[in-house]
């Protein structure tokens, strides 16, 4: 697995989008892949938490029938988390600070997660 390639996306989604704080991206059973995100983030915890909001959002779309499930965001007094689907294999989270653009940052995560699944699938 190329993980340069995989910090590098996280830098420029950081680079692109005002406000981003923090990245990882886990498996789905909430096992960190890689981080980019200050030493005060334990990978593990986040991508535990994330696996777990990802899997009772994705029960939700399908018992609502909206079809596939794509993100969540957690909306909290000092910031943002928000966790992306990426296939069915893995998510993307990012944490943001309250100058997070989440408009800008729904544009900016759709070509990144297409580039970060298949850097994980080769």
């Amino acid at each position: 697995m190329d993980f340069d390639a995989l910090i590098a996306e996280l830098r420029t989604l950081r680079d692109n989008v005002a406000g981003v704080t923090d990245t990882v991206i886990a498996a789905v059973d909430g096992i960190p892949i890689v981080a980019d995100a200050a030493r005060s983030i334990d990978p593990a915890e986040v991508s535990a938490l994330a696996a777990a909001n990802l899997g009772i959002a994705r029960q939700a779309a399908e018992v609502t029938g909206k079809g596939t499930l794509r993100q969540t965001v957690v909306f909290s007094s000092d910031g943002y988390m928000a966790v992306y689907a990426i296939d069915r294999r893995a998510l993307m989270v990012i944490m943001g600070d309250r100058q997070l653009n989440v408009g800008r940052l729904l544009f900016e995560c759709r070509p990144v997660i297409d580039r970060i699944s298949s850097i994980l699938a080769a």
